[in-house]
């Protein structure tokens, strides 16, 4: 299956631009994943981009981002906290609604897994 990698940015909790990786299947997609990756990884480790090309391989669309201050998004990293990324990840997930379609599942890798547990109320199509 082809698939299409598109860059997207959208604003964070604190109001900075965060980079972001849409991973689409070609066709339409079976469902929308959202992945947070760990502390001060990016979007673009290994992990994150192998979890990606194995979803859009069974036809699910996967976005991929980068929190305040950390890879390609606006703002300094020293200036985040926990909460602030789980704002990241909610931002997140409200521009997937916006835009495409609301996250069916929401992966997190280490840190990006305590943020999705904590966000997980804000996020109830997942």
């Amino acid at each position: 299956m082809t698939v299409r990698s598109d860059k997207i940015m959208f604003p964070g909790a604190l109001g900075e631009d965060l980079a972001a990786r849409l991973d689409q299947p070609s066709g339409e997609p079976k469902a929308y994943a959202l992945f947070a990756h760990c502390f001060t990884c990016t979007k673009d480790i290994y992990a994150a981009s192998r979890i990606a090309a194995g979803l859009t391989a069974h036809g699910v669309a996967v976005l991929r981002f980068d929190f305040t201050g950390l890879g390609a998004s606006e703002g300094e990293f020293a200036n985040t906290n926990f909460s602030s990324n789980v704002g990241d990840l909610v931002a997140a997930a409200n521009y997937m609604r916006a835009n495409l379609a609301a996250p069916a599942i929401v992966i997190g890798h280490s840190l990006g897994g305590a943020t999705v547990l904590a966000a997980a109320s804000k996020i109830p199509e997942a």
